[in-house]
């Protein structure tokens, strides 16, 4: 049957119709990265502008419970040791801020050098002697021997493992068991990797919240009532880090058994 005038004219009214939804859709989508843009640019000049005040708290509550303007009685230092503590506690979600901003912003680079994961390993585990007492754990390493150097960013693999260890402590009820572990990973066609594992006896997290940990701002508990605080970012940051080694980090768990975090970083000789 030929086609009519009326026809044609609504074929063309449909396609005028659908040029200006893509039209539309083309500035919706230009409006969004703009603010998605301007919203990364307010992050990290807020958390520059954050870190200053916070940092000259912190020094100053540091030469107090020093003795260095005087003595302090007992209960003056603990309340001086409880505003270091908040302070540094708060440094560090500025710092994760700014560290996310930098990622959206594509100014996360690597610093790669010739490193070993059982010295990383050793650091972390040292510095996490103190809040592990105070929490009554145990804590276990378990490396293979023989792992090979890697070059890759020392400070990025450092956090990645301190965050896992932290959040392990942090969601294990008094008195749990928390490891860390680092072994070869199985051959890939990626080539060699060094796998590690960081593992808790604590409250576990749901399957359908796996996908929701990585993710920026998430938390699998957001009530206001949560008893563990912090900006939603570290496993995000963690996440990226590894990735920009050319790594993948994933976990397992059960609620009310535990979790196992596990990521791989590549083998790669410093040259």
């Amino acid at each position: 049957m030929p086609r009519t005038l009326d026809d044609e004219m609504a074929t063309e009214q449909r396609l005028s119709a659908l040029q200006e939804q893509n039209l539309q859709l083309a500035r919706t989508i230009a409006e969004l990265r703009n603010q998605d843009a301007l919203k990364t640019q307010f992050l990290s000049n807020i958390s520059h502008d954050l870190r200053t005040p916070l940092t000259a708290i912190i020094t100053h509550a540091e030469i107090l419970r020093d003795g260095i303007l005087g003595s302090l009685d007992e209960r003056q230092s603990e309340s001086i040791s409880s505003i270091i503590s908040g302070g540094r506690q708060l440094l560090g979600m500025v710092n994760e801020i700014l560290t996310y901003a930098r990622g959206e912003a594509n100014q996360l680079s690597l610093s790669r050098s010739e490193i070993t994961i059982e010295s990383v390993i050793e650091q972390v585990s040292a510095m996490s002697e103190s809040l592990i007492a105070r929490k009554g754990h145990s804590l276990s390493v378990d490396i293979e021997p023989g792992l090979p150097p890697i070059a890759a960013d020392r400070d990025k693999i450092t956090h990645v493992i301190a965050n896992l260890l932290g959040n392990a402590i942090d969601f294990t009820p008094p008195g749990g068991r928390v490891w860390i572990a680092a072994r070869m990973a199985p051959e890939s066609e990626n080539g060699q990797a060094i796998l590690i594992e960081v593992g808790d006896t604590g409250i576990g997290i749901a399957p359908e919240h796996f996908d929701l940990v990585f993710r920026e701002f998430a938390q699998v508990d957001a009530s206001a009532s949560r008893s563990h605080h912090g900006t939603g970012l570290g496993l995000a940051i963690a996440h990226k880090f590894v990735e920009l080694h050319g790594g993948r980090i994933w976990l397992e768990s059960s609620v009310g058994v535990g979790s196992r975090f596990y990521f791989t970083i590549p083998v790669r000789s410093a040259a």
